[in-house]
């Protein structure tokens, strides 16, 4: 039976993936007593496939980006519903980290990352608003246009 979290998010139409594995010496995440992190997130779709490809201000325009934000975001509540069983587990969002592939002098990061803070907020409500992080990159895996991390207070 579906938690709270989930509700809402197949009331936004979501449906979580199967979490990816790594693909290098790291783990999906770590839980230590209440706290618990997880490794960052490229923004692949439930094929597997990237939401999107390339540089921010160079091809990949700022609603593609918050799409491929919101895919990572959505990626980060399938490791947790894989770690802990139950969305509704998360006590608090305490920090999302954003990772935006970016062209020379874009300066639009914060409202590509958007994407996934606004997604995480729909689904936890007050517990989901957070601190947050966001940095433009160079270059990411797969040349995806974004990548985000996590960190939560659990119960």
């Amino acid at each position: 039976m579906a938690g709270v979290v989930e509700k809402r998010l197949a009331d936004l139409g979501i449906v979580l993936p199967t979490p990816v594995a790594p693909v290098a010496n790291y783990v999906p995440f770590v839980r230590t007593g209440n706290f618990m992190v997880v490794s960052g997130q490229l923004c692949l779709d439930a094929e597997g496939q990237l939401v999107a490809k390339g540089q921010l201000g160079a091809g990949v325009s700022i609603e593609d980006g918050q799409k491929a934000a919101r895919a990572c975001a959505i990626n980060i509540l399938a490791q947790i519903k894989n770690a802990l069983g139950d969305l509704d587990k998360i006590a608090r969002v305490v920090r999302l980290g954003g990772f935006i592939n970016s062209a020379p002098g874009f300066p639009d990061g914060p409202k590509v990352m958007n994407g996934a803070s606004d997604l995480v907020v729909a689904a936890f409500g007050d517990k989901g608003r957070h601190a947050r992080s966001t940095v433009g990159v160079a270059a990411l895996p797969m040349d995806a246009a974004v990548e985000v991390e996590g960190s939560f207070e659990v119960s």
